[in-house]
């Protein structure tokens, strides 16, 4: 049994009691096919944005963080859901500040894609601490200290090699103004496998190479 579906054991119990057990309609809690899962490269942000704004994530040496966790439809997301469940409260903000690394951020993820998973505030957190624990990053992306050139397909193919089951059709890369931006990885809904997401895939970045900024 791979990591990965160990992992969907561990958490389908709790998803199962807390997901419809069929699609309502469009936008609504628990309405959605799979889900994605970003990691964002840090510094890429930082430097293109986040520095100028005084962000938080930006005064300490991160490097893959989670942006967030996806419901995805094949064509398009529900984002912005009605929901009765209360938002994050502080101690769920603080528990993930280590992956998620601004306040900010967690409480907008809740608010544009948590409120559509159908799960607790509390129990969508979890789930991103415990993803960001499984999906393992490449040991030449942890922590680079010279700002380089990297090759797109090769990210790619380091994450498939670390990540036992990740194909190429269940990741996408993608790059702004020529920076490696994030790594996008589709994930079945019951979280038991990796999923195929040729509308994430469409996205991806259509440079050859693109510039990594170093974690300072």
């Amino acid at each position: 049994m791979s990591k990965l579906a160990a992992f969907a054991l561990a958490v389908v119990v709790t998803l199962l009691g807390v997901l419809p057990a069929a699609a309502q309609s469009r936008g609504r809690p628990g309405d959605f096919d799979f889900w994605v899962l970003s990691l964002s490269w840090s510094p890429s942000w930082c430097e293109a944005t986040g520095a100028a704004r005084g962000d938080a994530q930006c005064a300490r040496p991160f490097a893959f963080v989670v942006h967030g966790l996806w419901p995805q439809w094949q064509r398009g997301f529900p984002s912005d859901c009605p929901t009765g469940e209360p938002g994050p409260s502080r101690a769920d903000v603080d528990g993930v500040l280590d992956v998620m690394p601004s306040p900010g951020l967690v409480r907008h993820e809740w608010r544009t894609h948590g409120t559509c998973s159908g799960l607790s505030a509390r129990t969508y957190f979890s789930v991103i601490r415990k993803l960001s624990e499984k999906i393992r990053i490449p040991d030449e992306y942890k922590a680079p200290d010279r700002p380089r050139l990297v090759d797109t397909r090769g990210v790619e193919t380091a994450f498939m090699a670390t990540n036992k089951g990740l194909d190429a059709d269940e990741i996408s890369i993608f790059c702004s103004d020529r920076r490696l931006q994030e790594v996008r990885v589709c994930l079945k809904k019951d979280l038991s496998a990796f999923a195929k997401c040729p509308e994430v895939e469409r996205r991806d970045c259509r440079s050859a190479k693109v510039y990594m900024p170093a974690v300072r």
